[in-house]
């Protein structure tokens, strides 16, 4: 078994841990010190484990979870409740990823904390990747994930967070996924499918067919989204013969089912607008004058300041760069993108110098370092123009 292929039993460890009694954070540190002893011991690649390794992942990691707690009043309380070992037999084969999302996904936590919960503990990656992903200190991202483990301690897996809750986290964890340079953070957009999938399967609200629609809708432009080199490649220029278009005809489908049940909400009003994106064959046919349309529903059902700003690069589209730009003018210029988005509808109103300066000050607030190196590579590029270059 590889690396990744052991990862993909973490969730079923975890929870095996939670249901047996263990309190999440120390559940989830015994689970991470269970799988570096399965990598140490067996070997990346290595023929040599165990015929049932979520067996020995369940077994070690209940031990180390009784060794971590043998000195505190907690497990007097599990000793109570369980016994010293997992129950003999074949372990349990049933999915319990979604229900770990549900727990990470609790009310009682910020939706930041939550995605970074739900990515360590769930999607298994380190502290460091994820600190990485948000562009801060490793340290002030493990205080992070430390506290939202407290928090979601005390709660029972049979006692989750609520559906709502739970779909914001997905979407943000896609997000995380689809965004991401990471191959194993890139892993988190085609498992956000995955859940969105299940979740769509057992629930009657269209908000959950609205979000799985977005995600075919976005995760079929993958394969255009980014260079051999990993860096990012603009809407705007993709090879659209690259897009999935199995993924965007069952996107379409999911959301036209969606729509039909005329209880509009937030992700379906995205997966729309990703919907027209993908209807078109180049860029040149985009049918921006709708889209702006659906962010004007977006607007009305979340108020949300980015959507606004979307709505204001879309209507720099539809009705040209200064519409946009006045539309921009009424945000708040702090808000996330808001200058690289003023720096690309400056570039197409033909004010370059303008524009170079404010691809530079974008760099600076960038959330990723993909979208940092594309920023100052547009930066370079209307500089070298300026200055008589060829680029």
């Amino acid at each position: 078994m590889d690396e990744a292929q052991l990862r993909d039993l973490i969730p079923g460890v975890l929870a095996a841990l939670v249901r047996r009694g263990a309190d999440f954070a120390t559940a989830e540190d015994a689970v991470q010190e269970a799988l570096i002893g399965a990598i140490e011991k067996w070997g990346t690649g290595s023929d040599h484990h165990p015929e049932d390794p979520k067996g020995w992942l369940i077994t070690t990691a209940w031990r180390r979870f009784l060794d971590l707690t043998r000195s505190d009043v907690a497990r007097r309380e599990c000793e109570a409740r369980v016994s010293d070992e997992p129950t003999p037999g074949p372990t349990e084969s049933a999915d319990d990823t979604l229900q770990l999302y549900f727990l990470c996904a609790h009310p009682s936590l910020s939706p930041a904390s939550a995605v970074a919960l739900t990515l360590r503990a769930v999607g298994g990656l380190t502290t460091r990747q994820i600190a990485h992903a948000y562009l801060v200190p490793e340290s002030t991202m493990a205080q992070r994930i430390s506290r939202a483990k407290r928090t979601v301690s005390a709660v029972r897996l049979d006692q989750p967070g609520n559906l709502r809750t739970v779909l914001k986290v997905l979407y943000l964890v896609f997000n995380e996924g689809y965004t991401g340079g990471d191959p194993k953070v890139a892993d988190l957009a085609v498992e956000a499918i995955r859940l969105a999938r299940q979740l769509a399967a057992t629930s009657d609200d269209p908000e959950v067919t609205g979000l799985l629609a977005l995600f075919l809708l976005h995760h079929a432009r993958r394969p255009a989204r980014t260079r051999a080199d990993g860096s990012l490649v603009p809407l705007a220029d993709h090879d659209r013969s690259l897009w999935r278009r199995d993924l965007i005809t069952e996107g379409v489908a999911v959301l036209q089912a969606a729509l039909a049940r005329d209880r509009l909400g937030e992700y379906q009003a995205q997966a729309a607008i990703a919907a027209l994106h993908a209807d078109a064959q180049t860029v040149h046919e985009t049918d921006w004058v709708q889209i702006v349309e659906w962010y004007d529903e977006l607007v009305r059902l979340t108020d949300s300041p980015v959507v606004r700003l979307n709505r204001a690069v879309a209507v720099g589209e539809a009705d040209g760069p200064h519409a946009g730009l006045a539309a921009l003018a009424e945000l708040d210029p702090t808000l996330p993108r808001y200058t690289a988005s003023a720096a690309y509808l400056h570039q197409r109103a033909g004010e370059i110098a303008t524009a170079a300066d404010l691809y530079v000050a974008a760099a600076t607030q960038a959330q990723t370092v993909a979208e940092r190196n594309h920023l100052t590579l547009r930066a370079a590029t209307l500089r070298q123009r300026l200055s008589g270059g060829d680029g």
